[in-house]
């Protein structure tokens, strides 16, 4: 575990032990005896974060109209950053080695807040917003099936409100805006830790689009993550002439691929893992002298993840010596930790949170949610009314696993949170069409400004209360840090697979051009593709 010394001493050993670890304290003093002058900059922000809200918009419907690929989210990069450059932020593209990944920098002094969200697509999830069915703009393209589209735009209009409030009362402390590359192969956060992107951070805040409002401290329920390649070679023949002598690369990669089925059973419950063959041979008449395949592994922490990847290696080493092939590279092109979320930061965000509410959906909204909801067979209860609780700590003895994401290894090094804010509608079943529909409507508009709104009121938290920065940091260093050390799954030679999507947005991208979104001539993208919105079926079409 890396540790780290409180970064503002303003209040006393003490006072820090004492506030830090009782919440109710906290937010009772909150309550009852807030700072005016704090107090009055968020009721200026929230009517800087309202003023901007067409450029949300705009950032939610363009992004979405780009649907990038991780590792390929190069329209997307030239989008964001020559906003923030013209906004006055510091830009350095290129960062970690990933040529998509950049950051951009504003400010001087501490306390130095990261603002982060993840901005890569779907494979095949290409889709029409605002129609509550499937209708791709373009067929089996990549789009934007989880919403990545609109994580910056929260970002983005809350920095750029206070940065404003900043510059006028001379307040000190620096904005970092950064971009989740290719969080859905889990390729970039770990590089950004050990490449130092992170270092002199005071506190993370992450975003993540959801169909509600939401923020946890402590553990989290979801896996940890190795994401490997496995390569085999042999030696081609004919198939048909001369099997014998050629060696199949294939049959080593299904023969691995049949040894973890078996092993399936052996499993925890919470574990999960799932494989594709990349690369399988060219054609049948010919013994495959290259393959390769894809896994998944996912566990609850470190060491049950480290232990089924130590397990496939062995099954790799078996594969090859039953084929007589070899096994030509093992590549680790992702890696996540479980989450850990901090807990004073969270309940500032909740209480933030709380302070802005849901957005008001209007009845049009709600028709394309029902519409959605009874498309996928789902309850039709539209789109969520009312904030759920601040959520605390999972037992890993009794977690049933779940997804993954790299923010956890961000949250391992520093003081983080994630906030979910309200941009979709409930019932997806993720990673799908069907949770691109609201992605570039009024849905997503109003719940990233919203998202907006607690994000910039969460930042004035940071920068005017001193004492928050430290309960943050003593909750990381001495109740986070007493769990376990952060041991990255990555190596120090290990490098980012930046060579993932590019043959298929080679394939799709000239495609996908002409349907950018063109925020001169349109005020939405539903204008842009004449959409009436909203637009359902009174009764689903049987698949």
């Amino acid at each position: 575990m890396r540790r780290f010394l409180p970064r503002f001493m303003a209040a006393t050993a003490a006072m820090l032990v004492s506030l830090a670890f009782v919440p109710s304290v906290i937010a009772a003093a909150t309550i009852q005896d807030p700072d005016p002058r704090l107090e009055a900059m968020k009721i200026e922000a929230l009517e800087l974060v309202e003023g901007r809200a067409k450029l949300v918009q705009e950032i939610v419907d363009q992004l979405y109209s780009f649907g990038e690929l991780g590792f390929q989210e190069f329209e997307t990069q030239r989008y964001l950053t020559g906003l923030l450059e013209e906004s006055g932020f510091e830009i350095e593209l290129g960062v970690a080695g990933m040529p998509s990944a950049w950051i951009a920098r504003w400010g001087s002094g501490r306390p130095v807040i990261a603002l982060g969200s993840d901005v890569d697509g779907i494979p095949q999830s290409n889709q029409k917003p605002g129609v509550g069915y499937r209708e791709p703009i373009l067929s089996m393209a990549p789009g934007h099936g989880e919403g990545h589209n609109s994580g910056q735009a929260v970002n983005i209009a809350a920095a750029l409100a206070v940065k404003e409030i900043m510059e006028r009362e001379n307040i000190p402390g620096t904005l970092l805006i950064w971009p989740g590359i290719a969080e859905e192969q889990l390729g970039s956060k770990a590089f950004f830790v050990r490449d130092g992107i992170f270092d002199g951070v005071d506190v993370n805040l992450f975003t993540h689009v959801s169909s509600n409002f939401g923020v946890s401290w402590g553990q989290s329920g979801g896996n940890a993550l190795i994401s490997a390649q496995f390569s085999f070679t042999g030696e081609t023949a004919h198939s048909a002439g001369s099997p014998w002598r050629g060696r199949s690369a294939l049959d080593a990669v299904m023969l691995m691929a049949q040894a973890w089925e078996f092993k399936r059973e052996h499993l925890q419950p919470a574990a999960r893992s799932h494989y594709i063959i990349v690369e399988g041979g060219d054609q049948p008449n010919v013994v495959p002298q290259r393959a390769k395949i894809w896994f998944f592994f996912r566990e609850r922490d470190y060491e049950l993840t480290k232990s089924q990847y130590d397990a496939a290696i062995l099954m790799a080493e078996g594969a090859a010596l039953m084929t007589g092939t070899e096994i030509d590279t093992i590549q680790i092109v992702g890696s996540a930790w479980s989450r850990h979320f901090n807990k004073p930061v969270a309940e500032a965000t909740y209480e933030n949170i709380q302070r802005v509410g849901l957005p008001d959906w209007s009845e049009d909204d709600q028709t394309l949610a029902r519409g959605l909801q009874r498309e996928l067979g789902q309850e039709e209860g539209g789109l969520t009314d009312s904030i759920g609780d601040l959520s605390g700590p999972v037992d890993l003895d009794h977690s049933l696993g779940g997804g993954s994401d790299d923010i956890g290894d961000v949250s391992w090094n520093m003081p983080t949170v994630t906030l979910r804010y309200p941009a979709n509608i409930p019932g997806g079943p993720g990673h799908n069409w069907a949770n691109g529909i609201a992605m570039a409507t009024p849905i997503a508009h109003r719940g990233s400004l919203a998202g907006a709104k607690v994000q910039a009121l969460t930042l004035l938290d940071l920068l005017l209360r001193p004492e928050l920065v430290d309960e943050a940091w003593s909750y990381f260093n001495d109740v986070q840090g007493e769990e376990q050390e952060y041991i990255p799954f990555i190596s120090d030679t290990d490098q980012p697979a930046i060579f993932l999507n590019e043959e298929i947005m080679q394939r799709y991208r000239p495609l996908m051009e002409p349907y950018y979104y063109d925020a001169t001539r349109f005020d939405t993208y539903l204008e842009q593709l004449g959409i009436e919105y909203p637009t359902v079926r009174e009764k689903p079409i049987a698949q």
